[in-house]
C-alpha cells in the first residue's frame, strides 16, 4: 500500500510516501517540505503548495492519502492556514479520486510510539527506525507527514483483527489478545477521541 502523508501548514507543509507491506514493513519512497514565503500574499502562498502537491502525486502515484486532523488552537493565523491547506489538499486528492483519512495527533502517536501522548523526538525516532533510516527525518513536519503515512497503512491494512472505517468511525476489533501493545494503545487512544468528541456535541 502507497499512501501520501501531509502535515499541513502554510509555511511549511511536509510531504512524505511511503510503501506498507501487508506484514506492516515499511519503504520511505519520498520524502519533502513545500514552503511558501509569508511575503505573498495568501492565494499564492496556497497556490505553491498546491503545486508541490500536485506534482508529488503525479510522480508517486499514492493509493491513500492521510492528513492531520486539525484542532481548534488560541493562534487563529496558525490554524487558518492549516486548515486552508488541508482543504487544497483534499480538493487535490477529491480530483483523482483518492481516498482521504483525517488523523488526530493522538492517534499517529499511538501508532507509532504506542504512546497517546509521546513528543515529536519520540515520534521522529520511531519513525527513522520503522523506516530503517540512519538519522530523524527533518524538519519535525517531514518527520511528522511519514509518521501520518504510516499511521493510515498500519490502521487499514496491517492491524490484525481490526476494520477501521474511518478516523471518526467505530473500530470492530474480533480478538484483542492478537495486539501488538502500539495497537493497543492507538485503540484506547481513537475510543478516548470519541468520547471527548461525543461529550463536546452534548454540551453544544
Amino acid at each position: 500500500m502507497r499512501v501520501l502523508g501531509i502535515d499541513p501548514g502554510l509555511t511549511r507543509c511536509g510531504v512524505g510516501v511511503v510503501d506498507v507491506e501487508s506484514n506492516r514493513t515499511a519503504r520511505l519512497v519520498d520524502v519533502v517540505v513545500l514552503r511558501s514565503p509569508a511575503d505573498l500574499d495568501t492565494p499564492r502562498r496556497l497556490a505553491r503548495i498546491a503545486d508541490g502537491i500536485e506534482a508529488i502525486l503525479e510522480e508517486h502515484r499514492p493509493q491513500a492519502v492521510a492528513l492531520e486532523r486539525v484542532f481548534a488552537r488560541s493562534d487563529v493565523s496558525t490554524i487558518m492556514g492549516t486548515a486552508q491547506i488541508s482543504g487544497v489538499a483534499m480538493l487535490i486528492a477529491a480530483r483523482r479520486a483518492l481516498p482521504v483519512a483525517l488523523h488526530t495527533p493522538s492517534e499517529v502517536k499511538a501508532a507509532i510510539t504506542g504512546y497517546g501522548r509521546a513528543d515529536k523526538a519520540q515520534v521522529g525516532a520511531m519513525v527513522a527506525r520503522i523506516l530503517g533510516l540512519d538519522a530523524v527525518p527533518k524538519p519535525a513536519d517531514a518527520a511528522d507527514a511519514l509518521a501520518l503515512a504510516i499511521c493510515h497503512a498500519w490502521r487499514t491494512g496491517g492491524v490484525a483483527g481490526a476494520a477501521v472505517l474511518d478516523s471518526a468511525a467505530a473500530t470492530t476489533v474480533t480478538d484483542a489478545s492478537t495486539l501488538t501493545p502500539a495497537q493497543r494503545a492507538w485503540l484506547a487512544a481513537e475510543r478516548s477521541a470519541a468520547v471527548s468528541g461525543a461529550a463536546r456535541r452534548l454540551k453544544e
